[in-house]
């Protein structure tokens, strides 16, 4: 008699040649079991120390620098009264947002990478990130509206998107495939909306609306800490709780229906998931590029893992978001460019090296 269980450890034995990989059982005192990847949570830590490490250094930097040493101390409340305020109100809060967004987008792109079973299958390709900028932009351009509006018109951007696209994607359930190609005709219109407002727009609005499109870091404070972490206290757990049921999805909806999984409602509920955590992501620090595309795969790669790999997925993400920040502020002298350009720039070359990846296997 084969289990449920062991239906799926067969299939994840498939997945990387037939071969299984260490895991630990870990039991809670209430006699729930959780198995750990022994190599995915080791590159799990290995990348929140990175960026750690990475968030310590960015702290440091600025018109008044400060040793890796004195920022510690300064985290732990033993600096001087400039150094707490130097680090409490102007530089932490921009390495909070950048750590929150990164691992939003890291698991959104997961998550959505693994609905579609396609690597192309991110936010910023398939029409989020630009239903979010659409949002973004009539809050300024039309209604001339301040920072917390803006905003909310991101949020309410990416979820009117991410409704249409379901809907528009559906029929007798949602099709990787087909969500792919509803996804990137959706931001090809979305895409000329964007400039149409644009051209529309007074040249003061136009010229905020060009630097929110940009997706930066610069300015964030704690009025953008709290409600990005509230959303990823909520949403970051939800998706991984579902992440058995999101890595059976990946073997087709008949294999997982045959598991047990309640497909239509396990693909809704990280559907929304996601796209609130792109949307809120967006809202935070404007459309930022490549992190969601290239987050999950580099996790993948890393954990040589099969699945979506959750966890990796948003530590990565975190990691690259802060390290195209201080590339950003420091590789270019003295003219400082966002961390949106930056990543565009990666973006770019991988999306490039992905499709010729692809191409050779004789996957497109």
């Amino acid at each position: 008699m084969t289990t449920k269980a062991g239906t799926a450890t067969k299939a994840g034995a498939a997945a990387t040649g037939g071969r299984t990989r260490p895991a630990r059982a870990i039991r809670t005192p209430g006699g729930l079991s959780v198995r750990v990847d022994v190599r995915s949570a080791v590159v799990v830590l290995i990348l929140l120390l990175a960026a750690g490490a990475m968030s310590v250094i960015l702290i440091g930097q600025g018109d008044f620098a400060m040793a890796p040493g004195d920022v510690v101390a300064t985290l732990l409340g033993n600096g001087t009264t400039a150094q707490e305020i130097i680090v409490q109100e102007l530089r932490l809060p921009r390495i909070l947002v950048g750590l929150l967004v990164g691992a939003a987008l890291g698991v959104g792109g997961a998550v959505f990478q693994s609905i579609s079973r396609n690597p192309l299958g991110s936010p910023d390709v398939i029409g989020f990130g630009q239903g979010a900028t659409v949002g973004a932009l009539t809050a300024i351009v039309v209604f001339q509206a301040g920072s917390a509006a803006v905003a909310g018109g991101a949020v309410v951007g990416g979820l009117l998107t991410g409704t249409g696209i379901y809907l528009l994607a559906w029929k007798r359930g949602v099709h990787g495939y087909r969500l792919v190609l509803v996804g990137i005709g959706v931001a090809a219109m979305l895409t000329a909306v964007n400039h149409y407002l644009i051209t529309k727009a007074s040249l003061i609005d136009a010229t905020r609306a060009v630097l929110w499109m940009t997706g930066s870091l610069d300015g964030r404070d704690w009025a953008q800490v709290w409600p990005l972490l509230a959303v990823c206290a909520v949403l970051i757990p939800l998706a991984l709780v579902y992440g058995r049921p999101l890595r059976m999805l990946e073997m087709g909806d008949d294999a997982a229906y045959a598991l047990g999984v309640r497909v239509e409602r396990t693909r809704l509920v990280l559907l929304g998931a996601a796209v609130l955590l792109v949307s809120v992501a967006t809202a935070a620090a404007g459309p930022i590029t490549f992190v969601a595309l290239g987050a999950p795969q580099l996790a993948r790669r890393l954990t040589r893992s099969p699945g979506p790999n959750l966890g990796p997925a948003a530590a990565m993400g975190a990691l690259l978001l802060l390290v195209a920040d201080w590339a950003a502020t420091s590789a270019f002298g003295e003219r400082q460019v966002p961390a949106g350009v930056v990543t565009g720039v990666l973006g770019g070359c991988y999306l490039l090296w992905l499709l010729v990846t692809e191409r050779k296997a004789g996957r497109i």
